[in-house]
């Protein structure tokens, strides 16, 4: 019996080793395409840099993995499972032998005015004047960085969200050894005025930096034509060419899903592009590519013509980049001027 026990034990013990998540699978599934194998950067900073890795506590980099950072690349893993997150740190853990520092939560007294001068003589150059971060993703065919390794976001909910005060501290006192960011105490501030700074930094907390609206969250823009489907789609060629776009095609929906000239007559996407503005927002992203050249579906259903496309600045918000935000913004506004002027 005792033997029995002892060989079920065992094998419960090995079934649930080898149920633990795999940290360093989890880092190549999740993280690798922007931190790079073995976390040496790329997109996103080097992870495994000694100066960063030996300086965050496994509690910031378990925050920053759940919180991300809202209008940058970097996405929160919120269907990660604790165990999977707890790995994942674990792994990066393991690029470094110096032992992980203590998580403290303690707040840094200062005076945020004078932090708010010293941020503009010294960290505005690569932060940004409202400390969103370097400009440029860094991916290919995106626009050169601004700086060999983009200048985090310092006003960023998630950033702020992970990043205790003490942390901000040390990094802004000693620097990050391998990158741009210089020691502040070698520059020749004094331990005060980089408490000044902390105090700053902490305030965008106070200031909501991703702004919402309802609009946003549609994900299809979609009108009534009050006219035929053939006359729907002859004013929406005359309205895209008023509004500078070339047309490439006309295709039906169904095309390439159903056996040719069977596909449903009354349901049409128009295929058209504004080469300036495609270029530009490439440069800025080039995931924007997913949904670029622009499309407009026109649909006949139920006695009724229905125009429709996709929200891009709900698009936006996928892709979690600010600077992408201008450009879909822009192009909602142009499709909205089309189905709107099309359908007068």
């Amino acid at each position: 019996m005792v033997r029995f026990l002892l060989f079920f034990f065992l094998l419960f013990s090995t079934g649930l080793a080898s149920a633990a998540p795999d940290g360093r699978a989890l880092f190549n599934q999740h993280c690798a395409a922007c931190h790079g194998t073995e976390g040496r950067g790329g997109v996103g900073v080097p992870l495994s840099l000694p100066a960063f890795i030996n300086s965050v506590s496994d509690e910031y980099l378990k925050r920053t993995i759940r919180h991300g950072r809202p209008g940058r690349i970097m996405p929160a893993f919120t269907r990660l499972s604790d165990a999977q997150v707890n790995a994942i740190v674990t792994y990066a853990r393991s690029w470094t032998m110096v032992p992980a520092v203590e998580f403290n939560p303690a707040p840094i007294a200062g005076d945020r005015e004078n932090g708010k001068v010293l941020f503009g003589q010294h960290c505005a150059q690569c932060h940004g004047d409202d400390g969103k971060g370097g400009k440029g993703t860094g991916v290919t065919f995106s626009r050169e960085r601004d700086l060999p390794i983009i200048a985090p976001a310092l006003n960023n909910s998630g950033f702020l969200a992970s990043a205790s005060d003490t942390m901000i501290k040390n990094t802004v006192m000693h620097g990050r050894e391998g990158t741009p960011m210089a020691s502040m105490l070698q520059v020749g501030l004094k331990e005060q005025e980089i408490n000044d700074l902390v105090s700053y930094i902490r305030s965008f907390q106070e200031r909501d930096s991703v702004d919402s609206d309802d609009d946003e969250n549609e994900t299809v823009i979609m009108v009534e034509s009050p006219y035929d489907f053939d006359e729907t789609i002859e004013s929406l060629k005359t309205e895209i060419a008023n509004n500078n776009f070339k047309l490439i095609r006309t295709d039906y929906l169904e095309h390439g899903f159903v056996e040719e000239g069977k596909e449903n007559k009354k349901q049409v996407v128009l295929h058209f592009c504004n080469f300036n503005f495609l270029y530009q927002a490439l440069a800025i992203d080039p995931r924007v590519g997913l949904f670029l050249p622009c499309r407009i579906t026109v649909i006949e259903q139920d006695d009724k013509v229905l125009l429709m496309t996709i929200n891009p600045m709900r698009l936006s918000h996928l892709f979690n980049n600010y600077d992408l935000d201008e450009a879909c913004k822009k192009m909602t506004e142009l499709y909205k001027a089309i189905l709107e002027d099309a359908t007068l």
